[in-house]
């Protein structure tokens, strides 16, 4: 073929490793299947189009993805320009004019002399040339086909279910307690006791709370086996004591007894910075999953660093099949980036698609792909989709519990937060000038 690589979708993580190729001297081709053939959730051929909120999230460098999108900067990021040029009015949030961001992307990487843009769905994976595979949680059935055949059918997952995840250091660690059912496990969960009286006030308010209300082609995908929390509860007063809250083998040790019920929080991580709601995948507003998951005794002041949310989805088994480069350990020269790696939200699919463009570019031209460093948003994306627990991995946003802790405690929430944004920036400075960007 006459280009240096191929990218296969035009969305926000495809539309940036082309740009972010093309910067590096590529000649780049972008496959994008729209306006010929919509997914249920497009409705233009624009590249990055956004599919629901207009809002990048937080702007602010005490979160997580305010510090993203400030590194993505500092990378020339296409998406970060064009949002920033597009914003509007959003108090702490990146917000942006939805159709004025994805025409000013379009218009951009049509523009650029190194980026040749092909109206037509990309139905195979070419063999001659390195390939960025960037197709979103919507990937065409044809598409979806060849990527069973290459990474094999069992790392192409449909996402159902999510539970909360919270952060380690909001668990109030003075209730809560280590163990596993029956001892089997050792203190691999810890679990969080509720009494007769607890357990039916978390039960009335969990049918009672209120749920999102899902886009038409996320029907239909409650399946038997994996209910949202809610829906389960619904079925009558005992059935979560009888299904993930079953204290059954358990025994508080701050009581001597088997509880009433328990929550049990599962690590997400193999630091153990976040932990899962083990049986909670739900359907509840964000809103209401704070105020009622905070009635569970130990998770009073939880922290999420992930909402539990139910839709439809497409992604790989990350670790098993990336590297934190990207690459797949199949082949060097395939890169994954966006939704269909497993991670969530606007800012990070595109920042793997930063990720994958540079170091496409980077392999292309004989040079080592960067690992960027575990202390920058970037580098604990890349390194979450790397080393999370493979049987258990479920999309993820970036969040302060993915980096490493400060060496030295800091109480103060916010203060803690800026320091570690702070370290992120220095040391993505640093390394960017050891490596020559």
């Amino acid at each position: 073929m006459a280009y240096d690589l191929v990218v296969i979708g035009g969305g926000l993580a495809g539309s940036e490793a082309a740009w972010q190729a093309a910067e590096r001297g590529l000649k780049v081709v972008l496959f994008e299947m729209r306006p010929q053939k919509l997914t249920p959730a497009h409705r233009t051929g624009k590249l990055a189009e956004l599919v629901c909120s207009n809002s990048l999230r937080a702007a602010s460098l005490t979160n997580a993805v305010g510090l993203l999108k400030e590194e993505m900067r500092r990378l020339n990021s296409l998406i970060i320009q064009c949002a920033d040029a597009t914003r509007i009015p959003a108090g702490g949030a990146l917000a942006v004019d939805r159709e004025r961001f994805s025409a000013l992307v379009t218009e951009k990487i049509q523009a650029h002399p190194g980026i040749e843009l092909e109206r037509k769905e990309a139905t195979w994976i070419p063999s001659e040339v390195p390939v960025v595979i960037a197709t979103g949680p919507l990937t065409s059935p044809a598409l979806a086909g060849e990527i069973q055949g290459f990474l094999g059918e069992e790392y192409l997952s449909f996402l159902d279910a999510v539970a909360p995840i919270v952060t380690s250091e909001s668990i109030n660690r003075e209730v809560v307690f280590p163990g596993s059912r029956y001892g089997k496990g050792g203190q691999d969960y810890l679990n969080c006791p509720l009494d007769q009286e607890e357990y039916r006030r978390f039960w009335l308010e969990l049918v009672r709370a209120e749920v999102h209300e899902g886009h038409e082609f996320e029907s239909g995908c409650f399946f038997e086996g994996c209910l949202p929390v809610e829906e389960m509860a619904r079925r009558g007063e005992d059935t979560l004591r009888f299904g993930p809250m079953k204290p059954v083998g358990l025994v508080d040790p701050a009581t001597g007894k088997q509880p009433y019920a328990v929550v049990q929080l599962r690590r997400d991580d193999r630091e153990g910075r976040l932990y899962n709601l083990v049986g909670f995948q739900t359907n509840l507003k964000w809103g209401e999953q704070k105020r009622v998951f905070r009635l569970v005794p130990g998770l009073e002041k939880a922290e999420f660093a992930r909402f539990g949310v139910m839709h439809l989805n497409t992604f790989i088994k990350a670790p098993v099949v990336l590297k934190a480069t990207l690459q797949t350990r199949k082949r060097e020269d395939r890169f994954f980036a966006g939704q269909i790696t497993g991670v969530e939200g606007y800012v990070e699919s595109a920042a793997t698609g930063l990720v994958a463009g540079i170091n496409a570019a980077r392999w292309r031209k004989g040079k080592q792909p960067l690992v960027f460093p575990a202390e920058t948003a970037i580098g604990a994306l890349c390194r979450y989709l790397e080393t999370a627990v493979a049987e258990s991995f479920q999309p993820m946003n970036i969040t302060f519990g993915l980096l490493p802790p400060m060496r030295q405690k800091v109480m103060n929430k916010k203060e803690r937060k800026e320091r570690i944004a702070r370290r992120a920036l220095k040391s993505l400075e640093v390394f960017l000038t050891e490596v020559g960007g």
